[in-house]
């Protein structure tokens, strides 16, 4: 049935779809039909970051960026759910279009640009939420912000969010915010991984929970980078690291349509970039600092091997635009394959 849906969808522009789909998703849910569209998920409980997840496989940022849409996603069967990239004020993100479909490569461009409504829109719409799972709320800058006051609005999203989230996601590998990445290197990475880390013991004392928070993290990294990012994620006390976001590359769609597009490349031609930021991670990391593998999982397979190369969970985006809500059980039942 999802099959058809998308080839309906697909006729339309991608932004439009992505409305469309997820309206549908709220109604269906609404009328008590979403059931039809879901096939039936399995328990596999995994224990991370403290929290104790029904199964491994999530939704990854981006999808619902103001999460509008929790409570007919989180009843698809997902073991969890990451609603943002939020940033404190409200955006407009950049110019349209700014989202293009690469089906044959079972990829997305997008240069969305952290387009959102704002904390205050978010929240809102978190305590109105009726699903019970594991929410993650992934925070940003808001564009306007210069790099070196970006502490500052990582502050106000973990502040904000810090007592709705179920662990807290902040992102400095998006693409499509103009000097973001920089943060992930250097002493712009050190400083910043111990705001946040002063950010969450302040709430912590506050608020009296421990919320862990994790780090976004680019594919497009070398070696000496990823050694880099894991050695400062230990050294600050972060609690996890979420690989990879989209890439800028484009050697594996060359030739495209829509190759020279600007933005972040998501699907399955990241498969391989993630795979090895993910191996290179868990080389230095080990089981001390759990890892989210995200990025090319169009499949059981692709799902698994994340696992196998040291993920403790997985999260889904692309592959579920084109695979539709089947890609869960079929990620959740490869990877009980090999446990």
């Amino acid at each position: 049935m999802y099959c058809v849906l998308r080839n309906l969808l697909f006729r339309l522009s991608p932004e439009h779809a992505h409305s469309v789909a997820l309206n549908g998703l709220d109604i269906a849910h609404r009328l008590g039909v979403l059931g039809a569209f879901a096939p039936k998920t399995e328990s596999l409980p995994v224990k991370v970051m403290g929290l104790e997840f029904p199964n491994p496989v999530g939704l990854a940022a981006g999808l619902d960026k103001n999460a509008d849409h929790v409570d007919a996603l989180g009843a698809l069967g997902f073991g969890f759910i990451e609603v943002g990239t939020v940033t404190p004020l409200a955006q407009p993100g950049n110019p349209r279009p700014r989202m293009f479909r690469l089906p044959e490569h079972q990829a997305i461009i997008n240069r969305m640009g952290f387009n959102n409504e704002g904390l205050a829109h978010m929240l809102e719409r978190v305590d109105r939420r009726r699903y019970q799972g594991i929410l993650g709320i992934n925070v940003g800058k808001n564009k306007n912000t210069p790099n070196e006051e970006s502490e500052s609005d990582y502050r106000k999203g973990i502040s904000a969010v810090y007592t709705r989230a179920d662990y807290i996601t902040v992102n400095v590998s998006s693409p499509n915010t103009p000097g973001l990445r920089d943060l992930q290197f250097g002493d712009s990475l050190k400083g910043l991984l111990d705001a946040i880390k002063d950010e969450q013991l302040k709430c912590q004392s506050q608020f009296g929970r421990y919320v862990p928070m994790a780090v976004k993290i680019a594919p497009d990294m070398d070696d000496e980078g990823i050694r880099f990012v894991a050695s400062a994620l230990k050294e600050a006390g972060l609690d996890g690291v979420v690989a990879t976001n989209t890439t800028i590359s484009r050697d594996a769609v060359a030739g495209h349509v829509h190759a020279e597009e600007a933005g972040g490349l998501s699907g399955a031609p990241v498969r391989e970039a993630s795979l090895r930021v993910i191996q290179g991670l868990y080389a230095e990391l080990g089981d001390d600092l759990p890892i989210i593998g995200v990025g090319g999982i169009t499949d059981g397979e692709s799902a698994a091997e994340k696992i196998l190369a040291g993920a403790r969970l997985v999260q889904i985006y692309t592959g579920f635009i084109y695979r539709g809500p089947e890609l869960i059980s079929e990620a959740i039942d490869a990877i009980r394959k090999i446990r």
